[in-house]
């Protein structure tokens, strides 16, 4: 256990232990880092209303998210190169979320093979990005639902290679590199350096990009076969459908920040939405995907699944949320800071503080169960 009271300390423990360029992999957005900021800023710009003498002896953090019952409004959202924050960190994500009653997302990225993954148990959905080879990707969805998968996401809002310049500028990225620069900041964090690269070479070699066939694989040290390359500026909403068409389970559109997509994704027969700008690591200058929240949810509300992406760092955040007219939330470097800071007991660790923080935020607002986070809880601006 991590002497850790928030996510924000949770956040310099991880820190302290990753090399530099490895923590602003996780931490940096693209270019000037505005979305990024803009994200966090705009809950803090956020005020509540709260209600009184309510009778909040008992509160229920449980809701159903796509037809399931789960323990809490939240999920773990896809994430790549998990595994250079922690040895097998996509299973520690796993096992994490199953312990906590909440679903994992797989990534199309990750390090570890998706029926290894589902060994882990608990609800699992996966997220697709396009390979230049049409045929890999279906054969990746197909894996997937074998696997027991029964949720897929499409992630929408990364048509082209973001620009994320600080990783050529500090020697970091994927694929990894080990040069003079990188190579010293290894170097002086040996505890990462032992735990995680180390055990890899012990173990077998480093990770390999799980979700190809075994004559794509590649590790995360090299460039990927050009057949094995993520291609999604062909992507459009015909293919989506296909790919709709295709699956058999639950069907999300994720990086939708307009009411109109959402109503499109809707006609296409998607079971709903992610309200996501890729947690700034897409598009700078981004809209705060928060504040865009309210204009998905008048297109849709009540007709599909809305989740929310972005920012989410308190308990006070996912109450936010849920009061703008979410479903429930995805987690993406709240649960890694923690996984970075202490493996699968530091995931644990993340979602233990944020079911609190909802309980205690619900109590002083006057909500029993989620059904009662509503709108109002919110306090009006000269703006609204």
């Amino acid at each position: 256990m991590i002497d850790a009271l928030n996510i924000r300390e949770l956040q310099q423990a991880s820190r302290a232990r990753l090399p530099a360029g490895v923590h602003a992999f996780v931490e940096r957005g693209v270019e000037d880092d505005i979305s990024v900021a803009a994200n966090l800023a705009a809950f803090r710009d956020l005020k509540m209303q709260p209600r009184v003498l309510r009778g909040v002896a008992s509160i229920d953090l449980s809701t159903d998210i796509l037809g399931q019952r789960v323990c809490a409004p939240m999920a773990i959202a896809p994430t790549g190169g998990n595994g250079m924050l922690w040895y097998r960190g996509d299973e520690a994500l796993a096992r994490a979320a199953a312990a906590a009653g909440i679903p994992f997302t797989i990534s199309t990225a990750s390090s570890i093979d998706v029926e290894e993954i589902a060994r882990a148990g608990g609800r699992l959905w996966f997220q697709l990005y396009m390979w230049e080879d049409r045929k890999l990707s279906h054969a990746a969805m197909d894996r997937a639902w074998a696997s027991g998968c029964d949720t897929l996401f499409i992630t929408a809002d990364m048509a082209v290679p973001p620009n994320r310049e600080f990783m050529r500028r500090m020697g970091f990225g994927l694929p990894f590199k080990v040069g003079r620069r990188s190579l010293l900041d290894i170097v002086s964090h040996p505890r990462w350096a032992l735990g995680v690269m180390g055990r890899y070479v012990l173990n077998g070699g480093l990770p390999r990009q799980a979700n190809l066939p075994l004559e794509l694989k590649g590790t995360l040290t090299r460039d990927p076969q050009r057949r094995a390359s993520f291609v999604n500026d062909t992507l459009d909403w015909d293919e989506v459908k296909g790919l709709r068409d295709r699956w058999k389970g639950k069907f999300i559109v994720k990086g939708v920040m307009r009411g109109e997509d959402a109503q499109t994704a809707l006609a296409i027969g998607a079971d709903g939405v992610v309200v996501s700008n890729h947690g700034g690591r897409s598009l700078d200058c981004s809209a705060p995907t928060v504040s865009v929240l309210p204009e998905v949810v008048s297109a849709i509300g009540g007709r599909g699944t809305i989740l929310f992406d972005g920012g989410i760092r308190r308990g006070t955040d996912v109450v936010k949320a849920l009061a703008l007219g979410a479903d429930a939330v995805l987690l993406g470097r709240a649960t890694l800071y923690g996984l970075a800071a202490a493996g699968q007991p530091g995931v644990e660790q993340a979602l233990a503080i944020l079911k609190a923080e909802i309980r205690r935020t619900m109590g002083l607002t006057g909500s029993r169960t989620i059904a009662e986070v509503s709108r109002d809880l919110l306090a009006h601006s000269s703006d609204d």
